[in-house]
């Protein structure tokens, strides 16, 4: 499990995200999310996974949805922000095989909306910055942001359940049974004819 963010999104309020039942509702692509802070608006649904394209380029193809929650609101600054937390099931290639394994991923996040590059520096660092364009901001391009920020840098079958040891990479080994032939083809032709 990845948690990018330690302030505790989901773990007040007594944990109401993981207690809620499974989402079957989509976010919409786009929002206007100046609108939704006026309202203090709270948003949930799923998100698909398919539709990444740059998750995709990251991490391989991938299927299912991501679960979002977000609220918006007005901090005690004035800023206009997403406090948000989502999870999604992900194929990760093992670092070892290559071979792809189910990751569950986590985040909390915090964004700060932006309407320039200028304004993003402005930030504190408790924020990230979400640029909002004519008044519209992209979900699925946010929820692929925040995705693509939560990977694990590497993953690992469970020894047991991989195709390739750890001692086969510590030597360099092939997994195939090439790499263990004998030196000499004679010790082959040997054991062809099955001759001591």
């Amino acid at each position: 499990m990845v948690t990018r963010d330690d302030s505790g999104f989901d773990r007040g309020w007594a944990s109401a995200y993981h207690c809620a039942p499974m989402l079957t509702s989509r976010l919409p692509e786009r929002v206007e999310p100046y609108k939704l802070v006026a309202h203090a608006e709270h948003l949930e649904g799923l998100v698909a996974l398919a539709e990444m394209t740059r998750l995709a380029e990251e991490i391989g193809a991938q299927s299912g949805d991501a679960q979002v929650w977000m609220d918006f609101a007005i901090d005690s600054q004035g800023r206009r922000e997403i406090h948000g937390h989502l999870e999604a099931e992900l194929q990760l290639p093992c670092r070892r095989c290559l071979e792809p394994m189910a990751t569950q991923v986590e985040s909390d996040f915090r964004l700060g909306m932006v309407t320039s590059d200028a304004l993003a520096g402005e930030l504190p660092s408790t924020h990230e910055p979400v640029l909002v364009e004519n008044e519209q901001l992209n979900l699925l391009a946010v929820v692929e942001d925040e995705l693509i920020l939560s990977l694990p840098q590497v993953v690992y079958h469970d020894e047991a359940e991989c195709a390739v040891s750890r001692d086969q990479l510590n030597s360099g080994e092939a997994t195939d049974e090439s790499a263990s032939a004998p030196a000499s083809p004679f010790d082959v032709l040997r054991q062809i004819k099955g001759k001591p």
